[in-house]
């Protein structure tokens, strides 16, 4: 299948949808709603292209590829419609963006500064709703909130919680849990998605707050420590300190999703008591060591215990927190060089 996008003939395949096959050739077509793994919902309308053929504008999230399809993606009348929907949405947002969290990972701001939005004709009723901070892990500001859905919808369709939902209709209408108690009141599980995915400050990580700006962080790819998943992770650092944790959108085997220990459990490794040289122990007090002396020391130690005892003298319990294939390696050491099956799991018992 071919389209012509901005005079540039695009291979896509059957069953992509515009907003697809742009990306995959090199155009930026913007979004607020859009999840790449879920069924499109155009309700935020940003994505809208000009089609010939076609009267009105269309979402190109929901609006399947057809060969032959001629697309304008930055016509004169979609950057107006843009902007327009941008100006409303900035109607009734806060402008507080030099003290907000998001600043210079906020979607809206980057797209208000794009299309040129310096302000709107349309000053509307704003929110007045209090900042939920109840919890240790996410804080809530729904007078930032844009109503995209983006929450929601992993929530229910990602990680199957559906602990949120959007209430009410109107200017009322807002996200809450159900009969809008707090997060800790519901069945939220704090796997932080919904912070992930919120493309403005409504949603927040609370132990990040005031630690870096967007703009001042390293990103650092590393695998989660927790179980044998081997979630992958970007740390971002300011210098050596670790500000926030987030899922690598497009790698295996999470996909873009953690669990609360992934997301927001690293305290450990800023802890006075945490290990960080190998200890051996002599005249009933430990010494610091280096790696190859304590390993010489351990093999040293299992040498004398084959020889007196035996292999099946010595066991060995893999930790559940070594990815699948740490544990693999724990198993053969101890059936292939040592000679014992006194191997196990952590997990099992």
């Amino acid at each position: 299948m071919e389209i012509v996008i901005n005079g540039k003939a695009c291979q896509g395949q059957d069953g992509q949808t515009v907003l697809e096959v742009a990306r995959v050739n090199g155009f930026s077509i913007p979004t607020l709603c859009h999840i790449a793994d879920l069924t499109p919902t155009g309700a935020c309308r940003l994505c809208v292209v000009e089609v010939d053929g076609m009267r009105n504008l269309v979402a190109s999230c929901s609006t399947p590829a057809v060969d032959g399809m001629v697309v304008h993606t930055n016509s004169d009348r979609v950057l107006e419609a843009r902007k327009f929907i941008v100006e409303l949405l900035v109607s009734c947002h806060p402008l507080d963006c030099m003290i907000c969290e998001k600043t210079g990972d906020c979607v809206l701001q980057n797209l208000a500064y794009e299309l040129g939005v310096t302000s709107t004709k349309m000053m509307g009723e704003k929110y007045d709703y209090p900042v939920d901070s109840s919890n240790p892990f996410i804080e809530r500001d729904y007078n930032k909130c844009i109503l995209c859905q983006k929450c929601v919808r992993v929530c229910k369709d990602i990680q199957g919680i559906e602990a949120i939902k959007t209430t009410n209709r109107g200017f009322e209408t807002k996200v809450a849990t159900a009969y809008d108690t707090t997060l800790q009141e519901s069945n939220c599980v704090f796997c932080g998605q919904c912070v992930q995915v919120c493309p403005v400050g409504a949603l927040t990580e609370k132990k990040s707050k005031g630690l870096g700006r967007a703009w001042e962080l390293a990103r650092v790819r590393t695998t989660c420590p927790y179980c044998g998943v081997g979630c992958q992770l970007d740390l971002h650092m300011k210098g050596e300190q670790i500000v926030r944790i987030t899922a690598v959108e497009d790698a295996s085997p999470n996909k873009g999703r953690l669990c609360v220990k992934g997301r927001f459990g690293y305290d450990f490794i800023y802890s006075e008591e945490r290990l960080t040289t190998p200890l051996i122990k002599e005249n009933g007090s430990f010494r610091e060591a280096s790696w190859d002396e304590a390993l010489d020391l351990v093999a040293s130690k299992f040498k004398q215990i084959i020889a007196e005892s035996g292999p099946d003298a010595i066991a060995g319990v893999s930790c559940a927190r070594s990815i699948n294939e740490d544990s693999y390696q724990m198993q053969k050491l101890f059936r292939a060089v040592i000679g014992t099956n006194n191997i196990d799991h952590c997990a099992r018992t």
